[in-house]
């Protein structure tokens, strides 16, 4: 008796534990929608002079605030734990809106990260201030930005302009703080992989073959 004891908590046990945990990670499939159908940038345009849109694209998407070069960091710390791992996706875009005036320091940033990636789904976008606190507002965030209409915090909008996150009250999360790579490494890349997980079932089912998300 004691020997098939000892053999349940040594075998069997572990399989239990590994199917209960399992199945819990598959049935969490999607991840919830905050704020639904979050406006469009309408005519703002890019550094290459591009209107660029939310619709039919996963966007991560920053404030960067008047003084983008103190923050340089946060950009670097994003393209390395996540846009270079899933750049090559052409669904895929990291969009920074930023206060027009600060169009030369965008422009450093882009040409800093040109030395390390493929800088393509990377756009800095430019609007007043006035219309960037208004659009924040629109996302209907628990978060504020600062008095440089900036955050440190990315979010992560669908191609249908949802903002998506955690609701959980023990563990909400509307955006990702980019001052931690560890938040990148693990809250925003786990969350990030659900909504690729989505976009892919969905192309599976519907037997399309191309390389996109």
């Amino acid at each position: 008796m004691k020997k098939n004891s000892v053999l349940f908590v040594l075998f069997i046990l572990p399989i239990v534990a590994y199917l209960f945990f399992a199945s819990g990670i598959n049935s969490f499939s999607k991840l919830p929608t905050l704020t639904k159908k979050i406006p469009d940038f309408g005519a703002w345009k890019s550094l290459n002079n591009e209107t660029i849109l939310l619709n039919n694209k996963i966007t991560i998407l920053g404030f960067s605030g008047t003084d983008l070069l103190k923050n340089k960091g946060n950009y670097f710390n994003l393209n390395q734990k996540i846009y270079q791992r899933y750049h090559e996706f052409k669904d895929l875009q990291f969009v920074i809106l930023c206060p027009i005036g600060t169009e030369k320091d965008a422009q450093y940033i882009i040409d800093q990260l040109k030395t390390i990636t493929d800088v393509s789904q990377w756009h800095f976008v430019f609007t007043t201030p006035e219309n960037i606190q208004d659009y924040y507002s629109q996302m209907k965030l628990v978060g504020k930005l600062d008095s440089d209409f900036g955050t440190p915090n990315v979010f992560i909008i669908d191609k249908e302009r949802n903002l998506r996150g955690r609701k959980d009250k023990k563990e909400y999360k509307e955006g990702y703080d980019t001052t931690s790579p560890s938040v990148l490494s693990n809250e925003m890349l786990d969350d990030f992989k659900i909504i690729l997980y989505e976009y892919r079932a969905a192309l599976k089912k519907n037997h399309n073959a191309e390389r996109q998300i």
